[in-house]
């Protein structure tokens, strides 16, 4: 199991926390992933890193894919990667409809045909095998619809691309899994528990590689999660350091009924901690609904405890099926003493 560094997504103000990033590729770490939401961009923070490192990988985690056509985000994944010398790893995701129909202005649509068409096109365009040209439900290249000027010409990526770049889903559905699984070279779960993955996800996971029609895929896929990780001596202050994250996912992270991590959340076998959680935080009584979280669900899904619970903990992650654990680590201290144990 590898070792990266998740600095998820700005808050109000833009902090790249260049110390963790440097650190992380002095120690030998293997990727840093960045986030975005409807604030920071995930580009931007990343060239930013690039510039200032020598050894670690760069993975967007995510590059929302309603906000940028498959064309620019193939652009800018061959521009980052060669940039880089080769250290791009490409991931994306839908986000959900609050973000993409109200912040991104686009129809939310159908997710799971939507990103298979979108991989598609990324896939043809890095390739340069041919000028890009293609006619899908949702896209159409040259753009042919009622409203064209019929000028539109077939063109072919102009960079000559020579290193390799991953493309990485993020999921936590069923069907989304699935379809990571089948077109992806890897995949990006959150709030992920090694105690429920294999059951929870693991149907989905044989699906799509039975799918991909690829009998090696499974030993060469990469499953890449997000973990907060704090090392201390105070346990329950640990836990709250993760709960107003997960409180946002559970409760607010999408309107009542169409909530990922809510259901994800159930699955794992809390639905009534879940259902008060949301019941809480949409009355808007976030507080509240942070201390609902059940203190089995925040260590699951955690890293948090002192250097040798911490320890324990990775042997968990190790044998879950994880192959890079990206950990959401604020301290130095936490981000030495993990590459102590883990790399």
């Amino acid at each position: 199991m590898r070792l990266a560094l998740n600095v998820g997504y700005a808050g109000t103000t833009v902090d790249p926390r260049l110390d963790l990033v440097i650190e992380a590729d002095r120690l030998g770490y293997h990727s840093v992933w960045v986030a975005e939401a409807y604030g920071s961009d995930a580009v931007s923070v990343l060239a930013w890193y690039g510039a200032l490192t020598a050894r670690i990988r760069l993975g967007s985690g995510i590059m929302q894919m309603p906000a940028r056509t498959p064309a620019m985000t193939a652009m800018t994944a061959v521009t980052l990667s060669e940039l880089s010398g080769g250290r791009f790893d490409l991931g994306l995701g839908m986000s959900g409809p609050q973000v993409v129909e109200g912040w991104h202005g686009r129809p939310y649509g159908k997710p799971l045909r939507v990103t298979r068409e979108y991989v598609e096109i990324l896939r043809k365009a890095i390739s340069r095998e041919a000028r890009l040209r293609y006619e899908g439900e949702f896209y159409r290249i040259p753009y042919d619809g009622p409203d064209a000027t019929g000028l539109g010409k077939t063109l072919r990526l102009t960079v000559h691309p020579t290193h390799e770049i991953p493309i990485y889903l993020a999921a936590i559905g069923p069907k989304n899994v699935a379809l990571a699984a089948e077109i992806a070279d890897g995949w990006l779960p959150f709030w992920y528990s090694p105690h429920h993955g294999a059951e929870v996800f693991g149907p989905s996971l044989a699906a799509g590689f039975a799918a991909s029609g690829d009998p090696g895929k499974r030993d060469r896929f990469d499953v890449v999660t997000a973990v907060p990780a704090v090392m201390t001596d105070d346990l329950d202050q640990a836990r709250w350091a993760v709960r107003p994250a997960l409180a946002l996912y559970v409760g607010g992270m999408g309107a009542k009924g169409k909530n990922f991590y809510f259901d994800l959340v159930c699955r794992y076998g809390y639905e009534e901690a879940a259902q008060a959680v949301q019941d809480l935080y949409l009355r808007g009584k976030r507080e509240e609904a942070m201390a609902a979280l059940p203190d089995a669900l925040v260590d699951e899904v955690a890293l948090l405890g002192t250097k040798e619970q911490l320890r324990d903990q990775l042997d968990v992650w190790r044998e879950s099926g994880v192959t890079t654990l990206a950990v959401w680590a604020q301290d130095l201290a936490t981000l030495r003493t993990l590459a102590e144990l883990a790399l």
